[in-house]
């Protein structure tokens, strides 16, 4: 199929979709502007803009060195992959390192910049989370309480909005089991289907687990977080993030996507740079749909890191491992991977991957760096950049499964009939342990117990 004829196969996919869901759900905006213009006509109201502590200087040195290996690493494992993208490591707030590569439609002549909004996929579950987060501290809510209280027809006992959260509920992935029960793919889900479908096909569904029994990442749980923020906020989800977060953060380029977008959002290749179209799951927000760039999401970064607006308290929940029943140092908290290392040390991150979009948010909250990758020409280099976190520390080795988030979940364009990951565990090399030990932070640092 010509570049051409795909083209106008999406331009008919997402007319379609649009027009379905004008008729199916009034909940979501059908009008011509897109969410980033809606962003960017919030910020001109009158909403409290978040000054954020500047930047603590780094030694010019420190700041060499880090460069330095960041290139090389660039070098060496991105851009050989033909990378569509940008990056950025950070250090304190200071942008050390910062690269933009390809173009927003696959060869064409629209550069990707430190502007270009893109989507990060399920990194986009750390907004959700943190919105929950501030709904609790300000005593909207009670994380603790079954989510049957603020959903009565919600049938499902025990369910609480922690377990949610920390992806413990028990409940089955939609992404999965809406072709199992039928679902006209022709017709766009929205998170309304998706609380319905659990309710009326309960019975029918395999896969459902008593919650609290044990981890499983399920995108579900996020696609009813987000109706909660919306019926305790009083607001639809992109309006309270945008008035929350976005807006308050000058976080210009970032939005929450709807279908009326679809003809304008950057879009996403396969590795072969093939486009890959919109399809019937990609109206359901909180689990994904957030566009945003690198710089942006450093932003994200710097308010986290911030006391301006989670109490300590509120960060330490977030933060707390709730999926203990494996040994291992890989955990889940409310929103976040982490890796929990001997040393007490711990890596607060998240992967994305949604079509041909992936992304990496990593964060060293001891060393105060921030790693940043966001592409939308699909690569699983983008998730070797976990490497980088060896600058500043000793933390991964090469022995380390690769983390990626269709492991988990799956993107349902290229696997809705089968939940087997595409992707295995990959065979240390000596190429990858050469690159490992030229990062590698010096600093004397005890090396962790490898896992």
């Amino acid at each position: 199929m010509t570049l051409a004829s795909t083209l106008r196969s999406i331009i008919i996919v997402s007319l379609t979709f649009t027009a379905n869901l004008c008729s199916t759900n009034a909940l979501l905006s059908c009008n011509s502007s897109t969410q980033k213009e809606k962003t960017e006509a919030v910020t001109t109201q009158k909403i409290r803009l978040i000054n954020l502590p500047a930047p603590t200087p780094l030694l010019k040195t420190e700041t060499d060195r880090i460069k330095l290996a960041c290139q090389q690493w660039y070098d060496t494992a991105l851009a050989p992959k033909d990378f569509y993208g940008g990056i950025i490591v950070a250090k304190n707030g200071n942008i050390i390192f910062e690269k933009y590569n390809g173009t927003a439609h696959f060869r064409g002549t629209d550069f990707i910049t430190d502007s270009t909004s893109m989507h990060i996929a399920s990194v986009s579950k750390t907004f959700t989370a943190m919105a929950v987060l501030k709904l609790w501290q300000d005593a909207k809510l009670n994380i603790d309480d079954e989510f049957s209280n603020y959903f009565p027809q919600f049938n499902y006992p025990g369910v609480t909005v922690r377990s949610l959260l920390n992806h413990r509920s028990g409940l089955p992935n939609y992404t999965h089991y809406l072709t199992h029960i039928g679902w006209d793919i022709t017709k766009p889900v929205t998170n309304i289907d998706v609380l319905n479908t659990l309710i009326t096909h309960k019975a029918s569904l395999i896969n459902i687990a008593p919650p609290n029994t044990k981890f499983s990442y399920c995108n579900t749980n996020y696609g009813l977080l987000a109706l909660l923020i919306e019926k305790v906020a009083g607001v639809p989800y992109s309006n309270y993030l945008n008035t929350t977060f976005f807006a308050p953060l000058q976080m210009k380029n970032t939005f929450v996507y709807n279908l009326a977008d679809s003809l304008k959002v950057t879009p996403s290749f396969d590795w072969k740079g093939r486009l890959i179209p919109f399809n019937f799951l990609d109206a359901v927000y909180g689990d994904k749909n957030i566009y945003t760039t690198p710089k942006d999401l450093l932003l994200w970064d710097r308010l986290l890191n911030s006391n301006e607006v989670f109490i300590p308290q509120i960060l330490n929940e977030a933060y707390k491992p709730y999926s203990n029943e494996n040994s291992g140092i890989k955990n889940y908290g409310l929103g976040w991977r982490m890796n929990i290392y001997d040393t007490n040390k711990k890596i607060i991150f998240h992967n994305g991957w949604w079509h041909g979009s992936n992304a990496v948010f990593i964060r060293l909250l001891d060393e105060k760096a921030t790693i940043i990758v966001i592409g939308n020409k699909f690569t699983k280099a983008i998730y070797h950049a976990r490497v980088l976190a060896n600058i500043f520390g000793s933390y991964y080795s090469v022995e380390e499964e690769e983390e990626t988030e269709n492991t988990k979940a799956g993107d349902s364009l290229a696997n809705t009939k089968s939940s087997t990951p595409i992707f295995k565990k990959p065979a240390p090399s000596s190429k990858d342990a050469l690159l490992m030990e030229k990062l590698r932070d010096k600093n004397g640092a005890n090396n962790p117990k490898k896992y």
